[in-house]
């Protein structure tokens, strides 16, 4: 009996992995049904990061969305400092005190460019460079600031639709891999249903439980393995 309540219960988990949502998807809702308690956390709260790859395309988007702003203040005939100063405001940053000494700097006159640099995070921050170019070619060298950022904002959002396809070519090979992991589960489920009482052996003895540790070691491992190479395809 307990046999079968196992197998039934290795089936149903493998059924929701074969055909539940994707984990990115359920991630996605949950931080769309949170998005209205942001403003009420406390401030090391708001720092608080799931994961160095999400706060990387946070950042990656908020750079593609400051080049897009600070083209169009450009091109209302602002300033460079003033029309940095309120696209930066504009936008929705991951972290909006790490761009705090670069507002300062374009308030007082000061190095913009070396204050981009510095803000730039270590995965995430090419479009910040980019831009801290773009300020040096524009206000250092005379040429026409607004027409270089908008022409970065251009290839920051095409490298950005690139990283959405390839992401969306990866969801095939992601459900895949789940199915190759949840196979061992329906094998026991098919070994208890003929009568080979799968489980007896593996919980049974050491041998078994050296074969069930072994099994789960290597599936974990592969369903790592494939997640890995799958972000490393959708970051390169």
């Amino acid at each position: 009996m307990t046999g079968l309540l196992v197998a039934a219960f290795s089936t149903a988990l493998a059924v929701w992995l074969w055909t539940g949502p994707e984990i990115a998807a359920l991630r996605l809702h949950r931080l769309i049904a949170r998005e209205h308690d942001v403003r009420r956390r406390r401030p090391h709260e708001l720092l608080r990061r799931p994961s160095p790859a999400r706060r990387a395309e946070a950042w990656r988007r908020a750079s593609t969305e400051l080049c897009q702003a600070l083209s169009a203040e450009l091109s209302a005939g602002r300033t460079p400092g003033e029309a940095l100063t309120r696209a930066v405001s504009a936008v929705d940053l991951p972290d909006p005190e790490a761009l705090r000494p670069v507002l300062a700097a374009a308030r007082d006159g000061g190095d913009v460019s070396r204050a981009l640099v510095s803000a730039a995070p270590a995965q995430g921050g090419e479009g910040l460079i980019r831009l801290a170019a773009c300020w040096d070619v524009g206000v250092s060298a005379g040429a026409g600031l607004a027409a270089v950022v908008e022409r970065v904002g251009a290839a920051l959002r095409t490298a950005q639709a690139h990283r959405q396809d390839v992401a969306a070519q990866l969801a095939g090979p992601r459900a895949t891999a789940r199915m190759l992991a949840a196979l061992p589960a329906l094998g026991l489920l098919m070994g208890a249903g003929l009568g080979m009482r799968p489980l007896d052996f593996l919980l049974g003895g050491v041998p078994g439980l050296l074969c069930l540790t072994s099994g789960i070691a290597l599936d974990a491992c592969g369903l790592w393995w494939t997640h890995r190479m799958a972000a490393h395809a959708t970051e390169s």
